[in-house]
């Protein structure tokens, strides 16, 4: 009998075991989903994310990415960086990432159904690109008018390029751009290249050319004021570190970087 009941209870053992199996594997992926890249039973959970920013964040997230990595071994993060609109439309087509950098707040709120509760990262303004040296001497936005200056401006639908209209509409200043592009990124690169004489892009932006533009600032009742928001997006699967890294974005680290690459406080 005691063979018997010693045998039973092998048995009941080994199904148990089984049935609890299944329940540990699920828990694994659900602290993996969570803690997204944070050590787990002495283990390091791996994630890799994709971030959509905007094309004026390129240089300093470059620098802002490869600290998150530092600080958090096990985590790689890949960055995509276009214009708001485009990102937005990468979005809306399901397009496989985990958080979202914006140039505006009005490209993010659109997107409400499809992210989670933005923040504001930091803030922006505009300036006056020009050649290296300033070569037609541009000093205010009523310059931008000349009709033997060539300027070029971002696209309308493109955060820089609204807020572009806006300012030069409340100066009542009327620019026949060359060209109009994609970002803000792109309208730099013209006066870099010196396919335009002047145009209007973000003070970081300038400040990245690392010598090969100039700025004229635009005093403060004349300009506008860009915020950056982050969200994580519905659809990632790395849930848990898509947050810690939109919240470390708030941190004392990060808001260095961002500071020191010319972004002002959120």
């Amino acid at each position: 009998m005691n063979t018997v009941i010693t045998k039973r209870r092998a048995a009941a053992a080994l199904v148990t075991a089984a049935l609890l199996l299944p329940l540990t594997a699920c828990g694994s992926d659900d602290d993996k989903k969570d803690e997204g890249g944070k050590k787990d039973g002495g283990t390091r959970q791996q994630a890799d994310l994709t971030v959509l920013a905007a094309a004026s964040l390129t240089d300093v997230f470059k620098t802002a990415g490869a600290a998150y990595e530092d600080a958090h071994p096990g985590t790689k993060i890949t960055f995509s960086f276009e214009g708001s609109q485009e990102l937005a439309a990468k979005v809306r087509q399901g397009a496989p990432a985990d958080a979202l950098v914006t140039a505006d707040t009005k490209t993010m709120d659109a997107l409400g159904s499809d992210t989670g509760k933005p923040t504001v990262i930091a803030k922006n303004r505009l300036v006056i690109a020009t050649g290296k040296g300033n070569p037609k001497k541009v000093e205010q936005l009523k310059d931008l008018a000349d009709k033997d200056l060539k300027v070029v401006l971002a696209a309308p639908e493109v955060p820089v390029g609204r807020y572009s209209e806006q300012i030069l509409e409340r100066q009542k200043v009327d620019v026949k751009p060359v060209s109009q592009e994609p970002n803000v990124r792109a309208v730099l690169s013209k006066v870099e290249l010196g396919e335009a004489d002047a145009g209007l892009v973000y003070k970081t932006d300038v400040q990245a050319a690392d010598g090969k533009a100039e700025g004229v600032d635009i005093p403060d009742g004349q300009n506008a004021i860009a915020e950056y928001p982050a969200a994580t997006l519905k659809t990632s699967e790395h849930t848990g570190a898509a947050a810690a890294f939109v919240k470390w974005l708030n941190s004392a680290e990060a808001q260095k970087i961002l500071r020191d690459a010319g972004f002002q406080k959120p």
